[in-house]
């Protein structure tokens, strides 16, 4: 009898990248200490207690038990929304945010709600991987701008004109940049919302990691150009800053346009983001800012250490870093990174991203995920990768 058959545009693609790098781990033996994962984006703090408290009267309610609103509780989108305009000192409304489960799924959302399979929409390279899979498996075709190494992985707004002029539906950036940690500047950024505007193409800027940054987070004024609705779509993730991945809790900034028809979409997906977390959130956003602020504060100081870290290791080039990564030029050239980065793991005990997974021309690089470690334990790279040769 024949077999059936899976969806090609997902059965081509690899295995999710990071369970692969968890393996990894799990073969080490110890030798060196300690394990120093520096492989996923995640906070190497605990939630507040609070945040907890609330967490678990939520969970416990009868009320969130039930569905909920499918743009997410208006308490949350008040509260979320408030704070985007403070950020940004531009009025924004509940009306413009839609909750979703993580930001993984406000991409996908928004991407199922503004292209179509045969459409392509531009990401720059490096990339962030599961951005590229979510095109792929969509059947949207992808347009590359090129970054240079030489200037710190920042795009030129003639990269992104070049892809424009292919027709695309979507310039599609991160920052801070997930994998190199390249903040963009604000004059770059708008010259990339004027550019996708005059192309009649949206700009999607995903600002996971925008609380990371020294001082506000203020990094463009792109909400307080009149009009920004019909071609601005902003993406957010509480998990970093509040310390809750598990909980799977984003957000978008958009249009009330788009909102309705990401709305569309999510009723499909999810039909609603979990609502405990929700209810958690929109109390935390206002009452545990200063909490946030020290954080913040934490990320900065290892993200110093690292930097003497790497000048202490001069075969080991740091070619960008922010916000929760850095991106690392190791010193074995012409070595695939997926090996490197094995047996760097399996060898002295440091987990780490193959750049590789971030796009074809990376194998060169290795991801740092240094937020995840403390000063003293990044300190401990300097010993490790000193006397590191992968077999």
């Amino acid at each position: 009898m024949p077999a059936a058959h899976f969806n090609p545009l997902v059965a081509d693609l690899s295995a999710p990248p990071v369970p692969s790098v968890f393996a990894w781990a799990r073969a080490y033996d110890g030798a060196r200490g300690r394990m120093i994962d520096l492989s996923q984006a995640v906070p190497g703090y605990p939630p507040h207690p609070d945040l907890f408290a609330w967490l678990a009267e939520a969970a416990s309610s009868r009320a969130n038990a039930g569905y909920g609103p499918i743009e997410g509780e208006p308490p949350l989108r008040e509260a979320y929304a408030a704070e985007v305009s403070a950020v940004y000192g531009a009025p924004v409304t509940a009306e413009n945010i839609h909750i979703t489960a993580g930001c993984n799924q406000a991409f996908m959302a928004v991407m199922s709600a503004i292209a179509a399979s045969g459409d392509a929409v531009a990401l720059t390279d490096p990339f962030y991987f599961n951005q590229e899979t979510t095109l792929a498996m969509m059947g949207i075709r992808r347009e590359l701008i090129p970054l240079d190494p030489a200037t710190g992985f920042v795009p030129t707004i003639e990269g992104i004109e070049a892809a424009l002029a292919k027709g695309i539906k979507a310039v599609a950036l991160v920052s801070p940049n997930n994998p190199t940690g390249a903040i963009y500047p604000a004059a770059l950024l708008h010259q990339a919302f004027e550019a996708c505007r005059k192309a009649g193409a949206f700009l999607i800027l995903d600002e996971t990691y925008r609380d990371f940054l020294p001082g506000e987070g203020r990094t463009h004024d792109l909400l307080s150009v009149e009009g920004w609705e019909e071609n601005l779509i902003l993406l957010y993730s509480f998990s970093k800053s509040f310390c809750i991945p598990g909980h799977r809790l984003g957000a978008i900034t958009a249009g009330p346009r788009a909102v309705s028809e990401i709305a569309k979409v999510m009723d499909n997906l999810q039909i609603c983001a979990p609502r405990a977390p929700q209810a958690a959130v929109a109390k935390a956003i206002p009452a545990l800012k200063a909490w946030r602020d020290d954080n913040r504060i934490e990320i900065l100081k290892r993200a110093d250490t690292l930097k003497g870290v790497m000048a202490k290791l001069p075969a080991w080039k740091m070619d960008s870093l922010g916000a929760y990564f850095a991106f690392i030029r190791h010193p074995f050239e012409g070595q695939d990174s997926a090996h490197v980065a094995e047996r760097l793991a399996k060898q002295a005990g440091v987990l780490c991203i193959p750049g590789a997974y971030f796009g074809d021309d990376c194998q060169d690089y290795l991801r740092f995920a240094f937020a995840n470690a403390d000063s003293t334990t990044i300190e401990g790279l300097v010993d490790r990768l000193s006397t590191f040769t992968p077999d």
